[in-house]
């Protein structure tokens, strides 16, 4: 149910166009290896054995845990990644100030951290601003400057303009940095939530982070392996907005439609790799559109038409809708993704499961990871495990929502119900 704060409505300023920027292409050439294809396959193997590494632990009771946890578990992947991206998102990190949205931004001068100040004082409150404590000698690949800032939003009063929801404005606020300032990059912008990335092996991003000073009851981590994009702290995972954040093993071939439907709904991609369309499609159909978590998996990862055939008619009109509404938004290609926002995990693959993801319960924890032996290395002692099937979606809830209200019983799939 809306409330007061939430019904309020707030002055937007024109977005400007987004750069459509060319990804960069990747290194199948033959007899021309690149310094990434060096740095990952030293030895001129025909195939290299590797992908992106996955990892989410949740305590659904709330309890709150280090995020060495999850850094020792992804650490234990070490050689699905080549060092070229590492990162994590906890949630319940910031309870001081758990009701202002926090902003992690990055930049690439002090010049353009003047210029967003400037930015974020004309269009917010702002309770805090600090830089990110680091650990300087840790094994990471020229950082840039972060710094977070613990803002609200002021409501404008004014009539005469768009008027928008609190999140809305600043999902619009987010996509004007990114666009609009250079050389600054918003990667981060819940509540009482956060995202640490940058270009390195995960366990190096932890210990540059000091994430082990962190406290909170859901975390994701993932080390990268990328292929057709190129290494930069911008486009290591998790990509997020607002409270969602997303990590990803695979590829999206279906990335262009993708972008182009989401660019038309205000979103901008500027992060330069596919993964970013999966946070702002979840953005868009779970919190725009309201749909639950089992339709949104439903666009994103689709029965296929002969299976839709099948069904009883009142269903198959269901799914007919869903493909006809958001055609657009369907993930090509092999993928997994952990999706997360306050008080909720959600693990999906593609329908026919072309990367692997292993679920495991143990008392009020869930974890998803890429491989088992990651969840056995930190907890060695769980209840069950299993592999989801293809297309369907593993959700964690917290048994009581942050904000101290039971989770919708209609909806709600605790950790430890195992989906059919």
């Amino acid at each position: 149910m809306d409330t007061d704060h939430q019904r309020q409505t707030y002055n937007l300023t024109p977005l400007p166009p987004s750069p459509r920027a060319e990804r960069e292409p990747g290194s199948e050439v033959a007899h021309r290896p690149s310094s990434i294809s060096r740095l990952s396959n030293p030895y001129g193997d025909d195939k290299v054995i590797a992908a992106c590494s996955l990892f989410g632990a949740m305590d659904t009771s709330g309890r709150r845990f280090s995020g060495s946890l999850v850094a020792t578990a992804i650490a234990n992947m070490h050689d699905r990644g080549n060092g070229l991206g590492g990162g994590f998102a906890g949630y319940g990190l910031y309870p001081d100030f758990k009701d202002s949205y926090c902003l992690h931004i990055m930049f690439l001068t002090k010049e353009t951290r003047t210029e967003v100040e400037d930015f974020l004082r004309r269009y917010f409150r702002i309770h805090h601003g600090e830089e990110i404590p680091t650990r300087r000698d840790a094994r990471v690949t020229n950082p840039p400057i972060i710094w977070r800032y613990f803002v609200d939003v002021v409501p404008s009063g004014q009539n005469g303009v768009d008027a928008i929801s609190e999140e809305d404005y600043i999902v619009h606020r987010v996509m004007q940095i990114n666009t609009g300032i250079s050389d600054a990059f918003v990667f981060s912008s819940g509540k009482d939530m956060g995202v640490f990335k940058g270009v390195g092996f995960p366990e190096d991003v932890a210990d540059y982070f000091r994430l082990e000073e962190y406290q909170g009851y859901m975390w994701t981590a993932h080390g990268r392996f990328p292929t057709n994009t190129s290494g930069w702290w911008g486009g290591a995972h998790p990509f997020s907005v607002l409270d969602w954040t997303v990590v990803h093993n695979g590829e999206i071939s279906s990335y262009g439609i993708n972008r182009r439907y989401l660019e038309m709904h205000g979103y901008a991609c500027t992060m330069h790799t596919d993964t970013e369309v999966v946070a702002y499609a979840a953005d868009f159909l779970m919190r725009r559109h309201g749909l639950p978590v089992e339709l949104a998996a439903k666009v994103v990862a689709p029965p296929f038409w002969e299976v839709i055939d099948r069904m009883p008619e009142g269903e198959r009109e269901v799914y007919l809708a869903l493909r006809q509404v958001y055609g657009s938004l369907l993930l090509n290609g092999p993928f997994t993704v952990i999706v997360c926002r306050t008080g909720e995990m959600i693990g999906l693959t593609d329908r026919i499961r072309l990367r692997p993801l292993t679920t495991a319960v143990a008392g009020d924890m869930l974890f998803l990871s890429s491989e088992e032996a990651a969840i056995r290395l930190v907890w060695p002692e769980v209840d069950r495990t299993w592999m989801p099937m293809g297309g369907e979606p593993i959700v964690g809830r917290l048994k009581t929502a942050p904000d101290a209200q039971p989770a919708p019983k209609d909806l709600a799939v605790l950790a430890g119900e195992e989906r059919g």
